[in-house]
């Protein structure tokens, strides 16, 4: 239900945990309720942003705008032919339901992005990808409302311009759209991708010898629980940082010197270095300082164990860039939305 909350406290809105406060504070449950939203006088002049699960974001300070949460859910078959359906999702549903769905009913695509924390509206925002498949490889198209003239705007897989990690919403429309919902084209024929990350080694553990997407979907999982905290036992954001793309000769030479580096080729011209390895080889994989730190797991994730404050973690955050950087020559740039 729509109710306007002023001085809001966000502690259980950010998967981080860090403990501040929103001047205002909405949630809404259809297209409708956010225009209405839009239109209130005292809203109009304020910042705001809009919050899924609040799994990509670190806050620093008290937001002095208003928080919008989106609540808008359903799940539903829009067309479909003899190979491929086109489902269109609710951007308050979460993203991992989403995923169960598409699994219980047979459609292949999104199985390697299972367990990804987030909502279907944040998912196209930065591009969300794991294990060799990016949400763009499965966007049809979204529906947006426009912050400021509250029209409700479509845009297809063109008008987003995905990249890794990178979309449209997160450059030159940042801010200024909500994303309502989001319709994806599966398929009812499979075509398994499980030759990125450790899938084939974790299905042949678990004795699969003919994997179907549910079994992937099943490998991934376990990937992700054995490697990453639970935001719920431990704040944390996920990867904080983005894997590096750096230019071919850059990598020769690196290799050169460190000949166990890990890297995945994009194209003729560009490497793919995992940005996990390069921060455990600066020394900071497990690293603890008071209650924040690096998580002894997964180099990739920075961690509240509990009353961190933002400011604290992202100050760890640019130390570590400044470290990679100078080691290896490499400047990481955060995947977490840093306010």
């Amino acid at each position: 239900m729509m109710k306007l909350q002023p001085d809001f406290p966000l502690l259980k809105y950010n998967t981080f945990g860090i403990d501040v406060k929103a001047r205002y504070f909405a949630r809404f449950e259809s297209v409708e309720e956010l225009q209405q939203l839009l239109q209130l006088p005292e809203l109009q002049p304020l910042e705001k942003l809009v919050l899924g699960g609040g799994s990509n974001l670190l806050f620093t300070k008290d937001f002095e705008g208003v928080v919008l949460q989106n609540g808008i859910r359903g799940i539903e078959v829009v067309r479909e032919n003899g190979d491929e359906v086109y489902i269109k999702a609710g951007g308050g549903e979460v993203w991992h339901d989403f995923v169960l769905y598409a699994l219980q009913q047979n459609y292949g695509g999104v199985e390697n992005l299972s367990l990804i924390p987030g909502t279907v509206g944040a998912a196209p925002l930065q591009n969300i990808g794991a294990y060799g498949v990016e949400l763009k490889d499965v966007f049809h198209e979204l529906e947006a409302v426009h912050l400021q003239s509250g029209e409700l705007q479509t845009f297809d897989n063109a008008t987003c311009k995905f990249g890794y990690r990178e979309s449209v919403f997160k450059h030159e429309l940042k801010g200024q759209f909500v994303v309502t919902s989001v319709t994806f084209r599966l398929y009812k024929k499979h075509t398994l991708n499980t030759s990125y990350g450790a899938i084939s080694t974790t299905l042949e553990e678990m004795q699969v010898q003919q994997p179907s997407i549910q079994d992937v979907s099943a490998a991934v999982c376990h990937i992700r629980q054995s490697k990453l905290p639970d935001p719920k036992q431990i704040g944390n954001a996920g990867s904080f940082f983005k894997n590096p793309e750096i230019p071919v000769e850059q990598f020769e030479l690196l290799k050169a010197q460190y000949p166990h580096i890990p890297s995945y080729p994009i194209s003729a011209t560009t490497v793919k270095i995992p940005a996990g390895w390069l921060i455990e080889q600066c020394g900071w994989k497990g690293k603890v300082i008071n209650n924040y730190g690096v998580h002894k797991n997964q180099a990739l994730v920075l961690v509240n164990y509990g009353g961190a404050r933002g400011e604290h973690v992202r100050q760890l955050a640019y130390d570590i860039i400044a470290s990679v950087e100078e080691k290896f020559g490499i400047r990481l740039h955060p995947e977490v939305n840093i306010l």
